[in-house]
């Protein structure tokens, strides 16, 4: 049961998810004001995307890792969590490897709308 939250007594468990909450919403704020910098395209994707993270583990904490993954793939959301899963890779790609700024923004984008899908 390692990966189980009830091994978590509920008041840590908010604790965490309130943790990780905060974490992703200054993660992409700050990401957001980074992105007005000199090469900030770069620091932008990688803290949204952090905050992204920081976003699924605080839902993690409060669910369970086994809960979440298998709320996560269940086929009514299926096609959302790979697309997010895949736009968190890309954004990084994007910016890193292939040095678009444009299609690092439009997967920052999709990675929101598959989250809030």
């Amino acid at each position: 049961k390692v990966l189980d939250a009830s091994t978590l007594s509920f008041g840590t468990r908010v604790r965490w998810f309130g943790i990780c909450f905060v974490a992703g919403i200054l993660c992409s704020f700050l990401g957001t004001a980074l992105l007005w910098l000199p090469k900030g395209i770069k620091l932008f994707a990688v803290f949204y995307t952090l905050g992204n993270i920081a976003a699924l583990a605080s839902t993690c904490f409060l669910m369970g890792p086994l809960k979440q993954l298998k709320a996560m793939f269940d086929p009514k959301r299926l096609i959302a969590t790979i697309v997010m899963l895949l736009c968190l890779i890309l954004t990084l790609c994007a910016v890193f490897w292939w040095n678009k700024k444009g299609l690092a923004m439009l997967f920052c984008i999709l990675q929101f709308l598959a989250m809030t899908w």
